[in-house]
C-alpha cells in the first residue's frame, strides 16, 4: 500500500494505460494487480521483492519531488539494470542437471539458457539458438552433433555457413572458391578440433562423413540421417533460410544459430533469421532458445562489451527515445 493516497502521483507512477506497470511486469517477470494505492505483486520471490522495492522507491521520489517525471527511457534503463542484477545472481546459483557426453568427456552447461538449449535439441527436429557472441550457441550445437554421431544416431555431420562478407570482398582473397570460403568456416573447424581432435576430423572430412559447406551448395539436396548445423544464420536471406530448412530429411536434426545484432547483409535486406523467428515461433517440433548477455561464457571483458553495446542501442534507439 502506497502512502499518501494521491491519484495524481499514482497516475504518474502507473503511466498512461498502465504502461509503466507493464514495463515492470516485463522486465522483472511478475504480474501486478493495482487497485487505487493498493498493489499486489505475483511471481517468484526474488522478483516480487525487486518489484515492490522499485514501486515504493519510485513513488517516494514522485511524492518528494512533484516536478519529477518518469521518463520512458530512464525507466527502461533502470529496470534493465535491476533485471540484469537478478540474472547475474541466478547465474551464480545455477546448478546444471543435464550434460552431453562425448566418450568420456562431459560437456556441461554453465547457464540455465544453455541447459534449456541442450534439452530442446534432444526433443526437437529443428532448433534455433539466438543471441550474442560468446554464449556457446555454436559450440554446444557442435557438441550435440558429435555426441549423436558417436552414439550412431546419425551417419553424417553437415556444417553450413553463409559466405557473406563482413566488410571484405571474397574476390580479393587468394585461391579458388573453396580456399576463399574456408576462412568463413574456421569457427566450425575450431569447435570440431576441440571435440574430436585434428587428426580424426581431417580423416572424417576426407571420407565426407563430415561435410563443411557454404549455404549456396545446399540447394536441391535432401539430407537424411544427419546432424545439420547452420551457423551465422543472421546473414541468410528469407529465401536462403527457407531453402535450408526444407533440405532436412528423415532422421535428421537441424540447429540454426545466429546473432540478430550482427548482420552483414546489404541494407534493406531482411535477415532470414529474424523472419524465421516470426514465421516459425509456434510450429510444433521447432524450438527457439534466446540467449542473453549474462549467458556469455568467454573472457569477462566480452560480457562487458556486449552489455555496453546493448545499453547504447537501448538508449539511442527510437523505440526508447
Amino acid at each position: 500500500t502506497l502512502e499518501p493516497d494521491n491519484s495524481q502521483l499514482l497516475s504518474k507512477l502507473c503511466g498512461n494505460l498502465n504502461e509503466n506497470l507493464s514495463l515492470i511486469e516485463k522486465y522483472l517477470a511478475v504480474e501486478i494487480i493495482q487497485r487505487g494505492n493498493n498493489f499486489r505483486v505475483v511471481g517468484p520471490k526474488t522478483s516480487i521483492t525487486e518489484a515492490q522495492k522499485f514501486i515504493e522507491d519510485t513513488y517516494k521520489k514522485l511524492s518528494e519531488n512533484t516536478a519529477f517525471e518518469l521518463n520512458n527511457k530512464e525507466l527502461n534503463m533502470a529496470l534493465n539494470s535491476i533485471a540484469g542484477q537478478q540474472k547475474r545472481q541466478d547465474k551464480e546459483k545455477f546448478i546444471p542437471e543435464f550434460q552431453v557426453m562425448i566418450k568420456e568427456r562431459a560437456i556441461t552447461p554453465r547457464t540455465i539458457n544453455q541447459e534449456r538449449y541442450l534439452k530442446r535439441i534432444q526433443d526437437n527436429d529443428i532448433n534455433f539458438g539466438i543471441g550474442p557472441a560468446g554464449t556457446g550457441k555454436t559450440y554446444l550445437a557442435m557438441a550435440c552433433a558429435v555426441a549423436a554421431f558417436e552414439k550412431g544416431l546419425v551417419k553424417r555431420l553437415v556444417l553450413v555457413r553463409p559466405a557473406v562478407e563482413a566488410g571484405e570482398k571474397l574476390g580479393f582473397l587468394p585461391g579458388d572458391l573453396a580456399q576463399k570460403v574456408d576462412p568463413y568456416l574456421r569457427p566450425m573447424y575450431d569447435a570440431l578440433y576441440d571435440l574430436m581432435g585434428v587428426e580424426r576430423v581431417t580423416k572424417l572430412i576426407e571420407k565426407q562423413v563430415i561435410e563443411i559447406a557454404p549455404l549456396a551448395y545446399m540447394r536441391g539436396r535432401t539430407i537424411n540421417d544427419s546432424f545439420i548445423i547452420l551457423d551465422e544464420s543472421q546473414n541468410t536471406t528469407k529465401e536462403q533460410m527457407k531453402m535450408f530448412l526444407t533440405r532436412i530429411g528423415f532422421n535428421s536434426t537441424a540447429i540454426v544459430t545466429g546473432d540478430i545484432t550482427q548482420v552483414d547483409l546489404p541494407k534493406g535486406v531482411t535477415p532470414g533469421l529474424r523472419h524465421a523467428i516470426e514465421v516459425l515461433a509456434s510450429i510444433k517440433g521447432i524450438s527457439m532458445t534466446f540467449f542473453e548477455t549474462f549467458d556469455v561464457v568467454r573472457h569477462p571483458i566480452v560480457q562487458r562489451v556486449v552489455s555496453a553495446y546493448d545499453h547504447y542501442e537501448q538508449t539511442h534507439s527510437p523505440e526508447y527515445l
